[in-house]
Parts: C-alpha cells; structure tokens; sequence
C-alpha cells in the first residue's frame, strides 16, 4: 500500500466532485478532499467598503464534509479567499469597468483550482489532483490534420456529455499541468453520475446543480456592478448615430442584449451592437441580422494546449532542424474548429498567428454576437488546442 498514488479532490459539495473521489478511491488511489472557501460574502471587492452578497459556503463545504466522512477519507479547508478577490472577482470588475464582458470562469479554473490548489497538493506530496469537470484528459498523437508537430502527450478533450462539457471553461488551464489532473466524470453522462452516486449512497446523488460564477453562485450582475463601478451615464445612439436613449454606464450592457435598453416609441426591437467608449456611447442595432453577426475577430492572450508550428515561427526559429525538415508542412493557417461562448455548438474557421502573437479566426459562418472579452476557444474535433480573449 505504500506505493498507492495519492490524489487531492477539489470537493465542491456537489455530486460531480462527491463522486470523482468515490470512484478514485475504488481505483486504488490515496484520496485526500478538499475544500475551496474562495468567496463568503465578506470579502470586499476592490477594496471597496460594501459587502456583497452572502455566499452559503458553510452549507456546501458541510456536504462535502457528509461525503469525506461517508468514504472514510481525510478532509481539509483551504482559504483561498483573498486570491480569489484579487485574481478572479477584481478582474472581473476591471474588465466591465473598461466596457468588456470577461468570463470569471475561465479565470477560476486557471488561477484557482489548477494553479493554487495544485500547488497544495505539492505540500501535500499528492501524485495528481482531481475535480469533478466534464472534460477528459487523455494520452493522444497531438496533430492537426496533416499541419502541425506531430507527438503523442497529454491533452485535453470535450466532456462525453455534450451538455454538460465544460472543456471552454478550462481553455486557459497551464498545459504543465496536463499529466497531473484527473476528471473521474469526464467520460460520464451526467445520469450516469447521478445513477452511480444513488447506487453508492452518496448523500449528495439527488442534490441540485449549482449555478452562477464559480464559487459565488447566482447573482444579479448588473446589481453587483453598480455596487462597485461608478455609474456614468451617457446616450444610446443607432448605427447612423442617432439618438434614441440614454444608458447607466458602459460597463453594465452587454453585446447582443435587447432587454432593459428602456429604448420607448418604437416599434422594432434595437439590439446591442457595440460600445464606443471614446464617446461613452451604446450602440443599437434594430437590423439584428447585419449589425450583430460577423466572421472575422482577433484574439490575445492565447493559451496553446496543443502547439502548432506556424510557418512564420518556424523561419524565425533557432530550431533549424524543425524548420529544415518540417517544410511545406508548416502551416500558415490552420483549419481547426472554435466557440465563442459556452455551449455554441462548433463552428470550422482558419485561424491565422499574428506578428505580435495575436490571431486571426476567420469563421465559414456568420458569428452572432462577438463579444470582447470573452474567450474563443479552438478544438480539433474534441480535443482542446487552446483559448484566447476575443479583442
């Protein structure tokens, strides 16, 4: 038993986790739980005065107390409070405050679960760590179609539950990291989590999905915002630039949105379409189809998961065995498939390395509702190449 690999579960208190660390601890593994406290409610954003919202933490790591005392298992806390403000909740609002719409999730997953939580599970001389994400991590030959390096290594793949996938969520996870995270459920349909968890008694097989922010939960966002930006109110104007009304603040519109524009006297519905914060201006759109949707962006901040070799990197490289016998292979472009946001089905597009190692993503279809902010993120069929922050 004293070469039993020793794994930390991130215990949400949910069933996904609950049960990640039922069925590592019947495939042998030396399973210790863990709790993230990362938000209580107490902790002031951006070193403003209020409080928000109260975050019913204690009930959730009370579950997963249930569920490590159920399984026999050694349980521990972690206070990930302030990191939590500083790299996940303060982003956030820096992001809305400049007029973009970020993605708090993503960030979770990045700094939080698979950067200082891992970095416990090295105090702790734990082999792997363990969540409960839909999304599988496999040993695979790393390729895109006949144009990349070609090896065989970790990687990252979509969730078996298409539903349920929450591979776009984990785009910017450090790809080091790979070897070292197991997803127990990743392979599972989200019935099949449950069934399991019912069949094992977990006190937590028919508790109700949490929704919201990572570790915060469900909240108003505009309600949230308007606690910490300071509202600065200018005019809604259509493409032609028109006036037709008068917003709070950049920062609490969103791209496509069409409720609560209080746009009255018209008959069709106006839309966001894009901001202009030079002139602190909403911009709407009544033509939904034409002003909303289009093919092209760029990107920055790209995190590769799988690397391809850019024929422009490859005349650069010192490698000159890599540029020498790769050749006509290298691409220029690569065709891969991408989302724009969580759930979109995939959509095939030419992905093009900028000089400044930006991209450039042209789409086969029209995109609604580009949003800066957000994160694209490229797959090869179900594997994960990477994400980017959609400029």
């Amino acid at each position: 038993m004293a070469n039993r690999r020793k794994v930390l579960v991130g215990m949400s208190g949910g069933v996904d986790s609950s049960l990640s660390a039922a069925l590592l601890l019947e495939q042998g593994y030396d399973v210790i739980g863990a709790f993230m406290k990362n938000w209580s409610g107490s902790t002031k954003v951006c070193d403003e005065t209020e409080e928000f919202q109260e975050c019913d933490w204690r009930t959730e790591r009370r579950d997963a107390m249930r569920v490590a005392a159920q399984l026999g298992i050694p349980f521990l806390t972690f206070d990930f409070e302030r990191e939590y403000r500083e790299k996940v909740v303060d982003y956030m609002v820096r992001e809305y405050a400049v007029g973009r719409t970020p993605n708090p999730d993503v960030m979770c997953n990045k700094f939080m679960k698979f950067d200082l939580f891992m970095r416990e599970a090295d105090k702790l001389g734990c082999d792997f760590v363990a969540t409960g994400h839909y999304a599988r991590i496999e040993e695979s030959p790393v390729f895109i179609g006949s144009r990349c390096r070609l090896a065989t290594a970790k990687v990252l793949l979509a969730g078996v539950d298409v539903n349920k996938d929450q591979s776009y969520f984990l785009c910017q996870m450090p790809r080091e990291v790979l070897p070292r995270v197991l997803f127990p459920v990743g392979g599972m349909l989200k019935s099949q989590v449950r069934e399991e968890a019912k069949k094992r008694g977990l006190v937590v097989a028919d508790k109700k999905d949490s929704q919201g922010v990572c570790f915060i939960g469900e909240f108003n966002m505009t309600e949230f915002l308007q606690d910490y930006i300071e509202k600065k109110p200018g005019k809604i104007v259509d493409t032609n630039g028109k006036e037709v009304g008068d917003h709070q603040g950049l920062p609490f519109y969103t791209i496509g949105q069409r409720e609560g524009l209080e746009i009255g006297g018209l008959k069709t519905p106006y839309y966001v379409v894009g901001k202009n914060a030079e002139r602190n201006e909403i911009i709407v759109s009544s033509n939904f189809y034409e002003a909303l949707y289009r093919t092209e962006l760029t990107a920055s901040e790209m995190n590769w998961l799988v690397e391809p070799v850019f024929a422009s990197e490859a005349k650069q490289s010192h490698d000159q065995e890599i540029a020498s016998s790769a050749g006509s292979l290298l691409a220029k472009t690569i065709k891969c498939q991408a989302r724009i946001r969580y759930r979109q089905p995939l959509e095939k597009c030419a992905v093009d390395l900028l000089e400044d190692r930006r991209l450039h993503v042209t789409f086969d279809k029209l995109q609604r509702a580009v949003t800066p902010g957000q994160f694209i993120v490229l797959y090869d069929s179900d594997v994960v190449l990477g994400g980017a922050v959609i400029e």
